[in-house]
């Protein structure tokens, strides 16, 4: 029979136990990868120049819309050399910010891009282009993350306001945001990705087949000929 004492020797040292993440949290980027690593269960949590932010559930509106931005971002890089659509993957942005838009598209590096692969395989640096679904226009979306994606150098920046029911399409120049302008036919026309157009009346309603049809537009133009020759050109520089 064991004693006492023997039992506690082969106990071992205690478990270390990692602190949850909780919004409003002010942690170093590192920290905040310790603990949320250790939260297998949350899907999601950002941290926006050290401070943790922990989204509410997902409503079905936000979801449909998360839905219609991956299919316009995921049809366009199936026909662009280099571009890649991403779904809520975590960003490694600075010293204290670690943000996980709901959708991205970026450039490979060896195309010309400016994101990189890292340590544990997250992404690291800026993409071209980022999605995000926000409640209304006091969201952090349009707020904090808009200031920190517009420091970092993310050259488009879209948010799709779900109660106002509006699409704002930003572009970065001279360090500013600037609207980005929709033709007479309420087309939304990349500056950044030639050739990515977005047909915001039928993205309000809810019309995939429209916004389809005008990305297949989009995809046909001289434009985005011309943006894959010189991604073509990139990679040849690049072997």
């Amino acid at each position: 029979m064991s004693t006492h004492s023997e039992t506690h020797g082969l106990s071992g040292p205690p478990a270390v136990i990692v602190p949850p993440l909780e919004a409003g949290d002010r942690l170093s980027r590192a920290e905040f990868e310790r603990r949320y690593e250790a939260m297998p269960h949350l899907k999601k949590a950002e941290l926006i120049e050290g401070v943790v932010y922990v989204p509410p559930p997902v409503s079905a509106d936000h979801g449909y819309f998360d839905s219609i931005f991956n299919t316009l971002l995921g049809v366009y890089a199936s026909f662009t050399p280099g571009a890649l659509s991403v779904t809520n993957a975590t960003v490694r942005l600075g010293r204290d910010s670690e943000p996980q838009p709901d959708c991205h598209l970026h450039i490979e590096p060896k195309y010309g891009g400016q994101m990189r692969i890292g340590a544990k395989d997250y992404l690291e640096g800026p993409p071209e282009l980022i999605v995000e679904i926000a409640s209304s226009s006091v969201s952090y979306d349009l707020h904090s993350k808009l200031d920190l994606y517009r420091r970092s150098g993310v050259q488009e920046y879209v948010v799709w306001r779900v109660i106002d029911a509006q699409l704002d399409w930003f572009v970065l120049r001279d360090d500013k945001y600037e609207p980005l302008p929709v033709d007479e036919a309420g087309i939304y026309r990349s500056e950044v990705f030639p050739g990515l157009w977005c047909n915001g009346g039928a993205v309000l309603r809810r019309d995939t087949a429209a916004m389809l049809v005008t990305v297949q537009q989009g995809l046909g133009s001289a434009e985005h000929g011309d943006f894959v020759a010189r991604l073509h050109a990139a990679a040849e520089r690049n072997i």
